[in-house]
C-alpha cells in the first residue's frame, strides 16, 4: 500500500503560524491512501493563532483550511465524500454553523455527521471538522 502524507508549507497563508501544530502534536494535515484523502480534524483558529468568538467565523476558517488542503492535492470541496464535525454547545451553535456551511459547501454534498462534545483542544474552540475526499481517478 502506498501512503502519501500531505504537508502544509510553513509559509501557507491560510494556515499561517498554526502549521506548527502538526509537528507539536505529531500528526499530518492529511494522508492519501487507496484513492482517498483523509483530512485531520481542522479547527477555526486564524492564521495568526487567535480564535474567533463566533461559530460562523470558526466554521468558515475550518472549511477554508480543508479547502486549502484539497487545493494542495489538486482537489476542491466537491471531492469530499464524508465529513464529521464536533461541536461544543451544539444546540446553541448549530444554526450559525449551518449558515456558514451552506455558504461554502455546495452540491453534490458529502455525507455529514454532526456530534456534540463537551470541549475541544483549546478553550474557545467551538467546532472541529474532519473530512475524507476521493480522488477522481480512484476506482469506482
Amino acid at each position: 500500500m502506498t501512503v502519501h502524507t500531505v504537508e502544509v508549507p510553513e509559509d501557507n497563508t491560510v494556515f499561517g503560524q498554526t502549521t506548527g501544530a502538526f509537528a507539536s502534536f505529531g500528526y499530518s494535515a492529511a494522508v492519501r491512501a487507496h484513492g482517498l484523502l483523509f483530512i485531520a480534524g481542522t479547527i477555526g483558529r486564524r492564521a495568526d493563532g487567535t480564535i474567533p468568538d463566533t461559530i460562523e467565523e470558526q466554521t468558515e476558517i475550518a472549511i477554508r483550511k480543508i479547502e486549502e488542503i484539497l487545493r494542495l492535492e489538486n482537489l476542491d470541496l466537491t471531492a469530499l465524500v464524508d465529513v464529521t464535525s464536533y461541536h461544543v454547545d451544539i444546540r446553541r451553535h448549530l444554526p450559525g454553523f449551518v449558515e456558514a456551511k451552506q455558504r461554502l459547501v455546495e452540491a453534490p454534498y458529502p455525507t455529514w455527521t454532526i456530534i456534540g462534545v463537551s470541549g475541544l483542544a483549546s478553550p474557545g474552540l467551538l467546532v472541529e471538522i474532519r473530512a475524507t475526499a476521493a480522488y477522481p481517478d480512484a476506482a469506482r
